[in-house]
């Protein structure tokens, strides 16, 4: 498979804080002030993100790690590096059990004054788009990128008579997923794999769905989980992200000091804004897609899968 290099970035201010970034002592300054602005929002709104954590802390999770760990499973290189300030990335107990918190946070401002509420909305958004602009009601749905549960259990709601598998790289995201959705076990499967090869049976499922993944990916993975989902899917199935949108006002004209802070955490951010979506959808075996803005700073694209 021949893959397009990453578009350069051309906007001053993105050079900028690359070079900035560049320099250690001030990209870890700039990830532990995007982390500390993230925890004081969220206890403002009232989410108790330390007391939350600290609760969770005191529970054993062996178990449920042992349930859905693969330890055979390869790490790809780019889920090596530090993400949203955590050293480790994904790979630790701290992130997984941050992450809920944490989205309330980042989603807080999404539709106004800061909102508890927001990461729900978010959520719900993407979802009256997709039943809209789908003519199926999925039986069987894949969750790529699942994290700890929080958009499987979402889409759970949304098609209440499907079963659910969920797959993220993490084991410690997919611990916590389970511990959360126990008294639906029997709704939910967990998938300890890479998203672009999920050893998953081929052309066995209605809809392959990724909430807030792919701007934490390079564009070699992003295109390889386009080839997998339509691999996945039944004739007729549906692929359908959400996620960042590159093409919003708020990023054009996002003071450089807060696209630091943002770019700190997000090491793939430029290739995602640069990775044209339509045409690699398309090149991967599926129609032209729909894309739609459910925010001010989210896209929602739906691609069917070509006959």
């Amino acid at each position: 498979m021949t893959v397009s290099p990453p578009r350069q970035p051309t906007d001053f201010r993105v050079n900028l804080v690359n070079g900035l970034l560049a320099i250690r002592p001030i990209a870890a300054l700039a990830k532990n002030r995007a982390r500390a602005m993230m925890i004081q929002r969220a206890e403002k709104l009232g989410v108790p993100w330390r007391e939350t954590v600290a609760t969770l802390q005191k529970r054993d999770w062996q178990a449920d790690l042992a349930a859905v760990e693969n330890p055979d499973l390869a790490y790809p290189e780019y889920y090596l590096r530090s993400f949203h300030a955590y050293e480790a990335g994904n790979l630790g107990w701290e992130p997984a059990l941050e992450v809920e918190s944490a989205a309330y946070s980042v989603h807080s401002t999404l539709f106004g004054e800061p909102n508890v509420q927001g990461d729900a909305l978010l959520r719900d958004s993407y979802h009256q788009i997709l039943k809209f602009n789908i003519d199926i009601t999925p039986e069987k749905i894949v969750d790529i990128g699942c994290s700890v549960g929080m958009s499987t259990e979402a889409l759970q709601q949304v098609f209440p008579n499907a079963q659910l598998t969920g797959v993220d790289l993490s084991p410690y995201f997919l611990a916590v997923a389970k511990y959360r959705t126990a008294n639906h076990a029997d709704q939910f499967t967990w998938c300890h794999a890479p998203g672009e090869d999920t050893r998953l049976p081929g052309q066995s499922f209605d809809l392959v769905s990724c909430s807030l993944i792919f701007h934490e990916l390079p564009q070699t993975a992003a295109i390889a989980i386009f080839r997998e989902a339509k691999r996945l899917l039944k004739p007729g199935g549906y692929f359908a992200l959400m996620d960042m949108n590159p093409q919003a006002e708020v990023y054009k004209k996002m003071p450089p000091y807060i696209l630091t802070l943002l770019k700190s955490t997000e090491p793939y951010l430029d290739q995602y804004f640069g990775l044209d979506v339509a045409q690699e959808l398309q090149r991967a075996g599926f129609e032209a897609p729909f894309i739609q803005e459910n925010t001010a700073r989210h896209r929602t694209v739906i691609a069917k899968v070509r006959d």
